[in-house]
């Protein structure tokens, strides 16, 4: 297959799969979903890969979510399908038999950051930035952010990253376990590859083992987040999450307050 979004490499064991949209802050759409899905899938019928190291093109995003302009035109009947193949990339990265480094570049926002929480190990470059922004843009993270938040950073500061959309840093984001060691810009990919090759001297089976059964209570979440793709879903073209969506693209702030009862003074 070849491909438009992303770029994919095998070397000495290790698969590297790059989102190429810089120019977006490797925002993923449709297309790139599509391809990603292809590659983890590639990598996984490679009996020659043992492990798989995940980054972003460029110096300033890993992954900075779903494409805005794209999301921003969904209808609850387009956006089931747009949903359905998140949950099939999430799926295919969750059922791997091989570990997957996320290499942290720059921004990690949103859905880039649930396909960080999706990995196993995150390397962080000094430049990352953490957080959640669905509920900015009248959207709510429950591609896993929900389900796989809590379990890494703790019930409340998941929620405080959820209801408050703040950002963090990379010192803060280690600190409460966001990801696994923070390096410098330059030494990004040289610490990602060092993590790889440790884990490539290791029993594969072994490995193989070790994460499915890391992963197995939490596959049991598995329909909270089908359930929660239906009803974000359903409220695709909606007005209060145009309002949010539109906002973004013309670099305003939303207007929410519209749409909450506004206080009626009584005799």
């Amino acid at each position: 297959m070849g491909y438009q979004d992303i770029l994919y490499e095998v070397k000495e064991g290790i698969a590297k799969i790059v989102i190429n949209r810089p120019k977006v802050y490797n925002a993923f759409r449709v297309k790139t979903v599509e391809e990603l899905i292809d590659a983890f899938e590639r990598a996984e019928a490679d009996e020659t890969v043992g492990v798989l190291i995940f980054t972003g093109a460029g110096e300033k995003a890993f992954c900075s979510g779903g494409d805005i302009s794209v999301m921003g035109r969904l209808t609850p009947s387009v956006g089931r399908g747009w949903l359905g193949k998140c949950l099939k990339l999430s799926n295919t990265m969750r059922w791997l038999g091989k570990p997957i480094i996320a290499a942290v570049n720059g921004y990690c926002l949103g859905g880039g950051n649930e396909l960080n929480v999706l990995c196993d190990i995150t390397i962080a470059s000094e430049t990352a930035v953490f957080g959640q922004v669905g509920p900015t843009v009248g959207s709510s993270p429950i591609w896993w952010g929900i389900q796989l938040l809590p379990r890494v950073v703790g019930e409340k500061k998941a929620r405080e990253m959820v209801f408050l959309c703040q950002r963090y840093n990379a010192r803060e984001a280690e600190k409460m376990g966001l990801c696994n060691k923070v390096v410098p810009a330059d030494k990004l990919m040289e610490e990602a590859e060092s993590w790889a090759r440790r884990i490539l001297e290791m029993s594969p089976q072994a490995i193989k083992i070790a994460r499915a059964s890391f992963n197995h209570a939490l596959d049991l979440l598995m329909a909270s987040s089908y359930a929660g793709s239906e009803m974000l879903g359903l409220v695709y073209g909606s007005a209060e999450l145009s309002e949010g969506m539109n906002a973004f693209l013309e670099k305003r702030k939303p207007n929410f307050s519209q749409f909450r009862k506004r206080e009626t003074s009584g005799d």
